[in-house]
Formats: structure tokens, C-alpha cells, sequence
């Protein structure tokens, strides 16, 4: 938590400066504070424009905290310390565990490295995939859209340095829409499964077409919810858009679906809009909302509770109705640990979300949808907006810094940190009392 408030305080310094804006003035230090926040949170949320507020300083320094922001604090300190052939010592390594939620500290260092060549060949290709259609449109300058955006949309941040409104320029370009799509959906799916896709793909021919019974209970859920979630995204958004004139209604059916799917891709904490995000029917908003509020996979660079843990008290909270013990998915039984961890982080951003709607609605007269809009946004660190985070006043920005920030952390590192621990002297335990529930 200290080392994302440091990275923040660092970055809306250099962002303060003079030399980082496009007119050579200095912005207002809050919203120095907010660009850096949201860029360190992989947010998107932005109070000034970020094509004409930033220099080309800027712009770095902004990209920088995006690339940090999506990789971890911890995992860049780790690779500062391997490129000064430092070892990484037993602190180093449990900081690391818990960082990428590893079972064992065996094999540490080698999965950093692979998360970071991986992280580097996959932003390239898709720099260069941007490139064609970039170069061509800017010159020589769509080589630094093309890398921006590709890491920008990798660690789904949703901030570009294109124009004003997001992708909506591009919301019918096959190749933007692709590209950024798949590096949304590769950044959000998690390390963890890539490798595991990896290591069963080499054995594909050993495993007799059954690669997916080969994967491990976290890529399976993973791989299985995220495909439900994109689908039924894109169904729901094409059937309660496909006669609202302000978006799709003109729009070839091919172009419908297009932009529906992408609506569902984004919504997974990437932020980007090619669609302006007022102008969805209330049905397609709370479909947002709820997407948003899922987001992607562990230990990938997606905000929100995340696929594995919603499934984990959707499916524990069957198991409870069906008076069943035991919670098994994929014929494996889930331990109660990882059962309450899922309830615990899913009431806590639940907490979060509430208290931050609340305190923004006693300071902006903005509609009720616009304001929970705006704060599942910030907690999810998705980055959509129904165009109110340009008119937020003081008060505002200052309140959804603060939700972007305790989003990014997320809420187990807040359990940790706030958990003291006392020493239990007697090893008597309370007795068990039954209460009514429901």
C-alpha cells in the first residue's frame, strides 16, 4: 500500500511540472494528483484530456506509471534488483508470493521473468499490429500512439493519447477493435493461465485433445467464466442497444456486433469507450456495472472482485441452499479458507463502492446512475465514465482518488494491513451458538 502512495506522490510531481504539460503551465496540483493516481491504479478515469493536457514528458511519465501500475510495484523493484544480478532474498520472496498469490516460494524469480518477457513480447505485438493502422493516419507519431496504447490497453488502463473521445473514432475499425480487444482479454486473464495454457499446449499431443480437463481448478474457472461473461456481454448489450439511435441503431449488423463485444471486452476494466457511455439505455448501464464490478482473473493486471472469486460465492452460495456441505467445481473441493477469502473480498469493494457513492452524492447534484457509474469505475479501476469526471469539483476528484486507489490495492491488501493480530494466551474457544440467517 505505501509503495502504490509513494509511486502516486512521485509521479504528481513530475506531472506538476511545467515541462510535462503541452503549454508549458503548470496544471492544478489535484489534478496532477488525479492523472497520476489513475495512472499508478490503471484507472482511465481523467479529469483533463490527456491528448492536449500532456507533453511528450508527460506522456511518459504517464505511460511509465501505466506500465508500473499494471505490473506491480513489487515485480519492478524484483526486476530493478535481477538486472543488478542481486538475489532475491527470503523477504523479497514472500512479498512476491503474496504478490502473485504463488503457492510455494520455489520457482519465484523464473516466474517474474517469464511475466515480464511475456508482459514485453505481447505489448510489442500489439504495437506493432497498432502501427498499421496508426502510421499511416499519424506519420511517424503512430509509432508512440501505437506503443502508448498497446501498453496502455495491456494493463488495461484505457488512457490514450489519440483524441478526446476515447476509441469512438475507431469504434468500427476491425483492427483497432481486435487488437485492443485481445490485449484487454490477455492482460485481464491472468499470468497464472497463461503459463498453464502454455505448459498444456506443449503436451497437446501426449493429452489426446483433452487439453482442457489438463489445466489446473484456478485456469479452468478462469478460462470458463470469462468466455460466459464476453458472450453474454456482448449478447445483452446488442439486444438492449440495437434500437437506441444514440449508439448502434444505425449500424450494419456486423458493425452492431462489433461494437457490442467490445462494450462486454471493456467493461472488464480495460475503460476505453468506443461508444459514448451516456448514451447507453439504463439496461445496458447496469449491465456495465455489473461487469465492471467482476472484472478480470487474478494476478493479471485487471481491477475488480475478479472471475475466480464471484464464481467462488456464487457457486458456495448454491452449495448452501442445497444444504450441501462441501463446495466442488470442476470436481474439486474448494476449502472453506478460500471460500471466506471470496466473501471477504467481495463485501469489502462492496463497502467501498458504497461509501464512496454515498460521499460523492452529498457532493455533486449529478443523476444516481451517473454517480455509481463513476464510482463502480474507480473501485473496479475500470476508467468509463458517463461523462462526469471532467466536472467533478475538489471535493470529488479528491473523494475518487481515493476510491481508485483503495480499489488498486485491493481489498485483501487492506485486510492485511489493518489486521492486527493479538496473541491468544489460552487455547479456549467460544462455544457455538445458532442464529437465524435469512
Amino acid at each position: 500500500m505505501l509503495s502504490f502512495l509513494l509511486a502516486i506522490f512521485v509521479g504528481s510531481f513530475l506531472l506538476f511540472l511545467p515541462i510535462s504539460t503541452a503549454s508549458g503551465k503548470s496544471v492544478s496540483y489535484m489534478d496532477a494528483l488525479f492523472t497520476a493516481t489513475t495512472s499508478i491504479c490503471v484507472t482511465g478515469l481523467v479529469t483533463l484530456p490527456t491528448v492536449a493536457t500532456w507533453s511528450v514528458f508527460g506522456q511518459i511519465v504517464i505511460l511509465f506509471m501505466i506500465q508500473i501500475g499494471g505490473l506491480g510495484i513489487m515485480t519492478i523493484m524484483t526486476l530493478i534488483l535481477l538486472s543488478m544480478h542481486r538475489k532475491l532474498k527470503l523477504k523479497g520472496r514472500i512479498l512476491m508470493q503474496d504478490a502473485f498469490n504463488l503457492n510455494s516460494f520455489s520457482g519465484i524469480t523464473t516466474f517474474l521473468k517469464k511475466v515480464i518477457l511475456g508482459t514485453f513480447i505481447v505489448e510489442g505485438m500489439g504495437a506493432l499490429l497498432y502501427m498499421t493502422v496508426f502510421v499511416p493516419q499519424f506519420g511517424a507519431k503512430g509509432i508512440w500512439i501505437s506503443v502508448f496504447n498497446s501498453i496502455s490497453a495491456f494493463c488495461n488502463a484505457g488512457i490514450d493519447i489519440m483524441s478526446e473521445n476515447s476509441l469512438c473514432d475507431y469504434a468500427l475499425n476491425p483492427m483497432v477493435n481486435t487488437v485492443t480487444s485481445l490485449l484487454v482479454i490477455l492482460g485481464g486473464m491472468g499470468y497464472i493461465v497463461w503459463w498453464d495454457i502454455i505448459r498444456v499446449t506443449k503436451n497437446f499431443r501426449s493429452q489426446k485433445f483433452k487439453c482442457f480437463s489438463h489445466l489446473t481448478l484456478h485456469s479452468k474457472v478462469a478460462l470458463t467464466v470469462t468466455a460466459i461473461l464476453l458472450i453474454t456481454g456482448t449478447i445483452l448489450f446488442m439486444i438492449f442497444e440495437y434500437n437506441n439511435p444514440l449508439t448502434i441503431k444505425e449500424l450494419s449488423f456486423f458493425d452492431k456486433l462489433q461494437v457490442s463485444f467490445f462494450q462486454s471486452v471493456t467493461t472488464r476494466t480495460a475503460g476505453f469507450a468506443s461508444v459514448p457511455q451516456q448514451n447507453l439505455t439504463n439496461a445496458s448501464s447496469l449491465v456495465s456495472l455489473l461487469l465492471m464490478f467482476i472484472g478480470g482473473s487474478p494476478v493479471g493486471t485487471a481491477g475488480g472482485v475478479k472471475t475466480v472469486t464471484i464464481s467462488v460465492v456464487l457457486f458456495a452460495a448454491l452449495a448452501a441452499l442445497r444444504n450441501q456441505e462441501n463446495l466442488s467445481l470442476f470436481h474439486r473441493r474448494i476449502s472453506k479458507q478460500a471460500i471466506s477469502k471470496a466473501v471477504a473480498v467481495i463485501v469489502v469493494a462492496f463497502m467501498i463502492m458504497f461509501i464512496s457513492t454515498l460521499l460523492l452524492s452529498a457532493v455533486t447534484d449529478a443523476s444516481i446512475l451517473d454517480i455509481v457509474y463513476e464510482t463502480v469505475s474507480a473501485t473496479a479501476t475500470v476508467g468509463l465514465t458517463r461523462d462526469l469526471t471532467p466536472s467533478l469539483n475538489f471535493w470529488g476528484k479528491l473523494i475518487i482518488i481515493v476510491t481508485m486507489y483503495l480499489g488498486r490495492v485491493g481489498p485483501i491488501s487492506l485486510l492485511v494491513a489493518f489486521n492486527v493480530k493479538k496473541e491468544n494466551k489460552n487455547i479456549i474457544k467460544d462455544p457455538i451458538e445458532d442464529i437465524s440467517i435469512g
